[in-house]
């Protein structure tokens, strides 16, 4: 099988982490499953937010989101920042995007 150009070739895994590690992925891939969660990560892509804009935006309730927000944060995928009185939300880095963005392109993808 091909690895299409550009595409960086996966990471090695010693036998010992093997299990572990691949654990690990499950479970940072199961933040992804809740629609929620993915419509709040693909709104941070384009700019940070508090939760009152991020609410608005996503037509969803502010405890909803911010109980996302939790999840989203203890798993390492956003961070918060305080500005004043309201907590701006953000992407953890840049490896979140590609996740969301590499996502897009699969589902995108004609088949």
């Amino acid at each position: 099988m091909a690895v299409k150009q550009g595409v960086k070739s996966l990471p090695l895994l010693d036998s010992k982490n093997k299990e572990k590690v691949l654990n690990e992925l499950a479970e940072l891939f199961k933040n992804f499953g809740d629609s929620t969660r993915v419509k709040i990560l693909y709104a941070l892509i384009s700019s940070s937010m508090n939760v009152t804009d991020l609410a608005r935006m996503l037509e969803i309730s502010q405890p909803a989101v911010s109980q996302q927000l939790r999840v989203l944060k203890k798993r390492g995928l956003v961070k918060s920042e305080r500005d004043g009185q309201l907590q701006i939300y953000s992407l953890a880095d840049s490896h979140v995007r590609s996740i969301i963005s590499i996502g897009l392109e699969h589902v995108m993808e004609e088949k």
